[in-house]
């Protein structure tokens, strides 16, 4: 019998210390029983290209895009460049600890039937160093209790994360199979809780666990942080729970579409935007984080 690879992708546009400090992460790794492919999506500066070409093992692979493809088009084609059972889609600005691929493999033994991985995760700032903002505040709030490897799924799942989105998308280990139709395009910052509710309602499960092997690095630079302001990224969360509602009318899972109507932590979270887009006198970003802060749901056109 073969032993598993996990295959880590890596889709990179950022600073290149960070995305340096995050490769070193996976070549420190306690087991070597990783692939690492990198995926540039054409950024500026080359330095990254050159140092990442220079690294001397055969489990590295460096591709350079010849377009710039945005984040969830540059991850469906990391997705159909894996060949592993599983893969983790790595943020280049986050860090493995040592223990990561040990891990993940581990728990992909004990629960082969699992198709979601959430490994324990802290969070660190643009320096490194240990951060508990507001956000991964809320976010272990609304995170399933217990201790241990434990498996969810189905409506209480689905429930769990359209009120308040708990996993952290680059440390998640997926099966290949279950993301081999990709990521949403059209949600280039939601994309993650679209892909794991499209696996919880075709019936797929995660594992939750506790075990601190990622360290998810929380910045202002940030997708989501940039898109937060400017309201674009809760126009994305409109559309995705407002799909949410019919998925899980659809199933009788009445709890789940309460908790999509409702989606009280992402007004929340549209809530305390509105300073900041006042203050940049952004009419259009305080018209849309406005509309979703008190408006309705309104059905999803073409979906």
């Amino acid at each position: 019998m073969s032993r598993m690879i996990l295959d880590i992708m890596m889709p990179f546009y950022g600073r290149v210390d960070h995305f340096q400090a995050a490769v070193r992460s996976v070549l420190a790794q306690t087991s070597a029983d990783w692939r690492l492919t990198i995926v540039d999506d054409v950024y500026p500066d080359r330095s990254a290209e050159q140092w990442a070409r220079a690294i001397e093992d055969a489990r590295v692979t460096y591709i350079r895009n010849d377009e710039n493809l945005r984040p969830s088009r540059n991850y469906n084609k990391c997705v159909t460049l894996a060949t592993s059972e599983f893969l983790v889609l790595m943020g280049c600005d986050d860090i493995l600890e040592p223990r990561f691929v040990e891990r993940v493999l581990e728990l992909i033994s004990a629960h082969p039937d699992v198709d979601i991985i959430q490994p324990g995760t802290r969070v660190i700032d643009q320096d490194g160093h240990p951060s508990l903002p507001l956000a991964d505040r809320v976010k272990r709030w609304y995170r399933f209790g217990g201790k241990g490897p434990r498996v969810f799924g189905g409506e209480r799942l689905a429930r769990s994360l359209l009120r308040g989105n708990w996993t952290y998308f680059p440390s998640i280990a997926w099966r290949r199979t279950a993301v081999a139709d990709g990521f949403r395009t059209d949600l280039d910052v939601v994309q993650d809780l679209a892909k794991l509710l499209q696996i919880t309602f075709a019936g797929g499960r995660l594992l939750l666990d506790d075990d601190a092997v990622f360290a998810y690095r929380r910045h202002a630079t940030s997708v989501s942080a940039v898109t937060g302001v400017d309201g674009s990224k809760f126009a994305q969360e409109r559309a995705l729970f407002a799909d949410a509602v019919e998925k899980c009318d659809e199933r009788g899972w009445r709890r789940a579409a309460r908790a999509a109507r409702w989606h009280l932590s992402s007004r929340l979270n549209a809530a305390s935007e509105l300073p900041a887009a006042l203050g940049r006198g952004d009419r259009a970003g305080r018209r849309t984080l406005t509309r979703h802060v008190f408006g309705r749901l309104e059905a999803p056109p073409g979906l």
